[in-house]
């Protein structure tokens, strides 16, 4: 073989790696690691158990379904990711893949993530599934997001189902501990991602996106994030009031989430965007720390 023929061949084997790369980067992995730890918490911490391979299944599920609704939302916002620093090198805006591919990939991964769900876990939770996919694309992503500045907390339950997936796939039904795991990530979202908006505030402005920072500035912003972090207290003491996590994890929580406040207090006295994004970076910490709390909790029981 020449010297030229393994040069295009390896050229050629760096340019499929690269493709494959591109669609990985389509199911926004980082985002996806989140939505598979709750559920997985979800699945964990639901009375009885799930034979280990269906866990797995549904975990799997999650996380497909998780990464066919970010292909989506990449479909459709590659036009506002082409204006903003933090999102124009995605594989949309540079042309890398082309929006018809990443829209056919987006929509497969759904109708497998659903279908596998339920005939392999049961349909309530393929049900929740399909509602968590369809949530993020039609109402967050297309209604909500260019439309009004409620855009995250509206849309911030797309993100909030996978605990009660989870749940779902291990007891084939919605339960008020299932809810109150929802309403933990629901009432979470928004300072956490207030946090980044903050940081990122001229990038939302140049791409014209109605963030709260944007249209009512950063104090009002601000405050909405202190507010939310003070509901969060009693909300994420909702698993130890329910029964479903003992008080190891109530108190943790509680501890974890006058942390939060305190953080939301720095960002309220910050004149600068320093405090926000240590509050955005504390807020990953928070919700993984609540949910392995609460798998540990039930491991313990």
């Amino acid at each position: 073989m020449s010297d030229l023929s393994i040069r295009s061949d390896r050229a050629a084997l760096l340019a499929e790696g690269g493709r494959v790369a591109d669609f990985i980067e389509l199911l926004k992995p980082r985002v996806m690691s989140l939505v598979v730890f709750t559920g997985a918490a979800g699945l964990v911490v639901a009375p009885g158990s799930v034979h280990p391979v269906l866990a797995a299944v549904a975990i799997l599920c999650i996380a497909v379904g998780a990464g066919a609704s970010g292909a989506i939302n990449m479909w459709y916002e590659r036009d506002l990711d082409a204006l903003m620093a933090r999102t124009a090198g995605r594989p949309l805006p540079t042309g890398r893949i082309e929006p018809a591919e990443a829209l056919t990939f987006g929509v497969m991964l759904s109708l497998f993530s659903v279908m596998v769900m339920g005939l392999a876990l049961n349909w309530v939770a393929a049900a929740l599934l399909a509602l968590a996919i369809g949530f993020y694309v039609f109402v967050y992503t297309i209604w909500l997001k260019r439309r009004t500045p409620q855009n995250i907390v509206i849309g911030g339950a797309a993100g909030a189902f996978p605990p009660m997936i989870g749940w779902a796939a291990a007891t084939g039904e919605v339960s008020l501990a299932s809810i109150a795991l929802f309403a933990l990530i629901f009432f979470w979202t928004p300072p956490h991602f207030w946090a980044l908006a903050l940081v990122k505030s001229g990038d939302y402005a140049r791409a014209g996106v109605p963030m709260l920072p944007v249209v009512a500035g950063a104090r009002e912003t601000k405050r909405q994030m202190l507010v939310y972090t003070l509901l969060l207290l009693p909300i994420a003491l909702a698993p130890t009031l329910l029964g479903v996590a003992g008080w190891i994890y109530g108190g943790a929580s509680l501890a974890l989430g006058l942390l939060f406040v305190l953080a939301a207090i720095r960002v309220l006295k910050d004149e600068g965007s320093r405090s926000a994004w240590t509050m955005f970076g504390y807020s990953i910490l928070y919700l993984f720390a609540l949910f392995a709390l609460l798998m540990f909790d039930r491991a313990g029981a």
